[in-house]
């Protein structure tokens, strides 16, 4: 049995190439059902992602060949020639390859250290590949594998517990001094794609309602028909600030948009209920002055930088506990995975022991004709049952006791030790 990982991700390929050779859903199952029919692989699984393109499989043989067929054929499937899709080929066998999907599942591997999407992406794969018939026993035990290591990752550290992003970071910051924000109301300033990600976290969190401002009328309403928001007018300050809790500035111009006298008018007719401003703007969209004004909470692209870069270290301490627990994951993998061979290599064994006995009270019993018929029988089934008893108590203790699973490491060895070339499955 061979587990076998071609693929490419964003520290190996340019975006131009991993968009080349990324999948569908529909084109991950043709490609899985392709490589199935072709006698590629016996098993496959492809995750596709923005960073990522991998292809898993299985084979009876463990010949590590498999891997030079599946890059000829991702530069097939996708019409991309060798020499510009191989140099950014990896390609893993069985530990490095169970390793690898592992530190994927856990979020060693992404761009971002520690997101939480790319745990759904992995099981989406998955159930992708199972409902489509593609996996088989080995790749479903290696999936659900990952997918309990990447939820074991996030319940026992925090790698992906505190935001590393300038958007998730003030969203979290607004958080804190709100609570939950489905009551709440924010104003976004500006439809770039700073903006856009903003919007995206404050979805997200179920903002109650949604104001969007820019200098063209047209962005903000194309803006807020994809988001579900409400266009303001541009300009109308003194109306607009009464309405948000939480204000966001991305916005490219040179003078302050929001100026302390703007904010000193707003907090007078809110009341002063608190008003919480994110400005992400280069140059400042806010004028730092307006976070002297009571009850306002101003935090700059600066500010929240800062904390990204301490969120960032924090996370980064949390990896060799992470690491930890895949290699803990891998080790009872790889385990199972030499159980599961090596009670194949015993059944194999028995059925070439008992050709061998067969020959051997051929040719020992040729000459000793006071052995009758009956004699022969008996002795034939004495052996027997020897090699029933020297094979089946192993096979069973295999399937009982784990400590016994976790300590076989070469099967290829003992496969090599006891059977022949020919005999071999």
């Amino acid at each position: 049995m061979e587990i076998v990982l071609v693929g490419l991700n964003f520290r190996t390929a340019p975006v131009e190439v991993r968009e080349k050779v990324s999948f569908s859903g529909e084109q991950a199952q043709r490609a899985a059902e392709e490589l199935r029919s072709r006698g590629i692989l016996e098993e496959t699984l492809v995750l596709s992602t923005c960073n990522r393109s991998e292809v898993y499989g299985v084979r009876s043989n463990a010949n590590h060949e498999s891997a030079g067929a599946l890059s000829s054929f991702l530069s097939s499937f996708h019409e991309v020639l060798p020499d510009k899709l191989n140099p950014s080929l990896y390609h893993h066998y069985d530990q490095d390859a169970v390793r690898h999907l592992f530190r994927v599942s856990a979020g060693l591997e992404s761009m971002l250290l520690g997101e939480a999407e790319i745990l759904g992406q992995v099981r989406d794969a998955y159930l992708r590949a199972h409902e489509g018939r593609v996996t088989g026993p080995v790749l479903n035990r290696l999936f659900q594998a990952a997918l309990e290591i990447g939820k074991r990752v996030r319940a026992e550290t925090e790698l992906g517990t505190r935001p590393v992003g300038v958007a998730s970071a003030g969203i979290k910051l607004a958080e804190r001094i709100f609570g939950k924000l489905q009551d709440r109301s924010a104003l976004v300033l500006g439809a770039g794609t700073v903006s856009e990600q903003v919007v995206s976290q404050l979805r997200d969190r179920k903002i109650k309602k949604l104001y969007l401002m820019n200098r063209s009328r047209e962005k903000a309403e194309e803006f807020a028909r994809q988001y579900s928001g409400k266009v303001l007018e541009w300009g109308e300050w003194d109306t607009s600030l009464k309405f948000p809790d939480v204000l966001v500035s991305a916005v490219g111009i040179q003078d302050f948009v929001v100026t302390k006298a703007m904010v000193e008018r707003a907090m007078a007719s809110r009341g002063n209920r608190a008003l919480f401003l994110m400005d992400l703007g280069m140059p400042r969209n806010v004028d730092p002055a307006v976070a002297d004004i009571y009850n306002v909470y101003l935090y700059s692209m600066e500010d929240l930088t800062e904390i990204v870069n301490q969120n960032r270290d924090a996370r980064q301490s949390e990896v060799p506990k992470a690491e930890s627990l895949v290699e803990d994951h891998v080790a009872k993998f790889i385990s199972w995975q030499a159980s599961v061979e090596l009670t194949g290599v015993l059944e194999t064994l028995r059925d070439s022991l008992k050709q061998r006995r067969a020959t051997f009270l051929e040719e020992r019993l040729s000459g000793m004709n006071h052995f009758g018929g009956e004699d022969r029988e008996k002795i034939g089934k004495l052996m027997d049952e020897l090699i029933e008893h020297l094979l089946l108590h192993p096979a069973e203790r295999l399937r009982t006791e784990k400590e016994l699973r976790r300590k076989i490491q070469n099967v290829e060895a003992i496969r090599d030790l006891y059977l022949s070339d020919r005999e071999k499955p």
